[in-house]
């Protein structure tokens, strides 16, 4: 069975899964990837569910640091480093929207970045433990489905401040008519899981609002590496607050 393009563009961009496009996809088919990204998260979130039914038995801090290595595997990263160099940036820029953004350009990190990295990781971590513990599995499938779903929604709600690059065309060519009724099924699937999904919903879209609230002020919009950084928090705060509820 052939895969929709735009399917392809957004396993290859938000996946390690090794996808083989066609050439340089057009601009619009890099658009139409954003209404994919949730269900690439649920494919993720599906995935770490396979891996903890695997791990059944294992002992409970392996278990959790298995499921967060190959959480953190099947995006290669990409959003850790997002986060990264959106921490660096966020204090090194001392409120300048300039310098912020020069210094999210620098691929080397500094002490701000491996600090909040560490933080998340392990607040992940932590997370996760609980959830186990608890036997509270809608957590990982919600989390990574929330993460991916938020990025189409921060592109479709604030202005991108890069030019040129992949940012740029997907905010450029998002199908706006179509993405608001996909992110809408998406949530409404996702409250079949109960109270957990509810709680979770909130808490991403609390997050969501802070955060873009930040981008708006700082940077009068949103890049590659905040939308990144956005993901990482939502899904960490997901996570917690699910922990906290167990």
């Amino acid at each position: 069975m052939k895969l929709p393009l735009a399917l392809l563009i957004a396993l290859q961009f938000l996946t390690r899964l090794p996808i083989s496009l066609p050439g340089l996809p057009p601009a619009s088919q890099i658009g139409r990837s954003l209404l994919w990204y949730p269900l690439v998260g649920l494919l993720i979130g599906a995935l770490l569910l396979l891996a903890h039914y695997l791990l059944d038995g294992a002992p409970l801090l392996l278990h959790a640091a298995v499921l967060l290595a190959l959480w953190v595997a099947a995006s290669g990263a990409l959003h850790l480093d997002g986060l990264a160099d959106t921490a660096d940036a966020w204090v090194g820029g001392f409120g300048d929207r300039e310098r912020t953004l020069t210094i999210m350009k620098d691929p080397r990190s500094g002490p701000i970045a491996v600090t909040v990295l560490v933080l998340v990781l392990l607040l992940k971590f932590a997370a996760l433990v609980a959830l186990l513990e608890a036997n509270a599995w809608a957590g990982l499938l919600l989390a990574p489905w929330l993460g991916r779903a938020l990025l189409p929604l921060l592109l479709l709600t604030t202005p991108y401040v890069r030019a040129g690059g992949l940012g740029a065309a997907l905010s450029e060519h998002l199908p706006r008519e179509r993405l608001p009724v996909v992110l809408l099924v998406n949530g409404l699937a996702m409250l079949l899981l109960g109270w957990s999904a509810v709680l979770a919903i909130g808490t991403a879209l609390v997050t969501f609002v802070c955060v873009r609230r930040h981008l708006l002020q700082r940077l009068a919009g949103t890049t590659g590496d905040t939308a990144g950084a956005l993901l990482e928090l939502a899904e960490c705060a997901a996570l917690v607050v699910l922990a906290l509820a167990c």
